[in-house]
């Protein structure tokens, strides 16, 4: 992480009577986190205390070296330069889009500078020739990319969302996430987005947040923190890494891809060809229960993608008859999940030397 971009420290001891908020963290300053986990985790509460929306007493938050909260020091919400999008995009009805954009950009401090113009904004969530309209003439995919454009137009120097995807079907979802993956890769603002998908997760974010009964209980860049067998958040069938790749070669008699693994280049993996030059950085998702392990090599299968690697660890998995078993792939870490039964025939211990056989690979970004 360049050391120039000041982290995001947050501190808060927050008890309600049925729940209990404890957490101290240090946030990178540029990327997507992800805040992780499942419903009534802490996830949202964290998020208000961040945004000022709830004030817990002794707490600390700084975001790029200015503090808003620490002592009897407390910024309130309205002047803290962030925006904050929520899972119902809240558009005024009565205004047009052009209108709801520029009713918050008025209300910026201008000492603030503007980190995004309004057509900046416009052009990243897509909404040009939307803007003459009114909400109800909006689908839900697009209200809320107005809703994201609008929290952009008051120049935070942090975005806040609050699942975001929440509210919307799956067809939706699956027209959006483009525009936030564009959020990603073209601005420098930090971004603080909370999800319980994995699949959102997976796509979106650079370093995550585990978070479960009010604590963090696991954080770290997104690629590690998935490969530990010991992560304290039970993912079940959505157990599996992502994998950071390059477009290698393409296959057009057959349309499929290679991508190879940007810490090993040697290794990679055929994908369906979703169209991305030889050279386009993605990202692949592999999960466990997609990888199946042998301790020799096999021929006259089906399965395209086999990798040698070496056992690192073996783990119990939620269910007693499986077991989840992380391979080193030449600097890659590769997670499967086995029946103990088979891991005990295959007699699999630490340092072994195995094939990872995969038949599945999501080529995410």
């Amino acid at each position: 992480m360049n050391a120039t971009i000041p982290d995001i420290r947050a501190r808060f001891d927050l008890r309600f009577p049925e729940f209990h908020l404890d957490v101290d963290l240090t946030i990178p300053g540029r990327g997507v986190t992800a805040l992780f986990g499942h419903s009534g985790s802490g996830k949202t509460t964290l998020l208000r205390c961040i945004a000022g929306l709830e004030r817990a007493p002794g707490g600390h938050i700084s975001v790029a070296g200015e503090v808003w909260q620490d002592g009897d020091h407390f910024t309130p919400t309205y002047k803290r330069p962030l925006g904050y999008v929520f899972q119902e995009a809240s558009l005024f009805p009565h205004l047009s889009v052009k209108n709801n954009l520029e009713y918050g950009r008025k209300r910026v401090d201008a000492s603030h500078g503007h980190k995004v113009s309004l057509d900046q904004a416009i052009d990243l969530l897509g909404i040009g020739h939307l803007l003459d309209r009114k909400p109800d003439r909006l689908s839900g995919g697009e209200r809320q990319r107005v809703a994201i454009a609008r929290a952009l137009a008051l120049s935070p120097r942090i975005l806040l969302m609050d699942e975001p995807l929440a509210a919307l079907d799956l067809a939706r979802k699956q027209e959006i996430l483009p525009y936030l993956e564009r959020l990603h890769d073209e601005l420098a603002i930090p971004i603080l987005y909370v999800s319980h998908s994995p699949d959102e997760v997976a796509r979106l974010a650079d370093h995550i947040v585990a978070m479960e009964g009010g604590r963090a209980v696991a954080q770290g860049p997104l690629v590690e923190t998935l490969a530990r067998l010991d992560l304290p958040i039970h993912l079940g069938e959505d157990a599996g890494v992502v994998l950071d790749a390059v477009v290698a070669e393409r296959d057009a008699q057959w349309q499929l891809a290679r991508a190879t693994f940007a810490d090993n280049p040697e290794a990679g993996v055929w994908v369906r060809d979703s169209g991305h030059e030889a050279g386009h950085h993605v990202r692949v998702r592999i999960l466990a229960r997609d990888v199946s392990l042998a301790v020799t090599r096999h021929s006259g299968t089906s399965i395209q993608n086999i990798l040698p690697g070496v056992v690192e660890t073996l783990a119990d998995d939620t269910h007693p008859a499986l077991a989840l078993v992380r391979v080193n792939v030449g600097g890659v870490k590769v997670v499967a999940r086995l029946t103990r039964r088979s891991a005990h025939d295959l007699g699999l211990t630490p340092g072994q030397i195995v094939y990872a056989q995969i038949k599945a690979v999501a080529l995410i970004g």
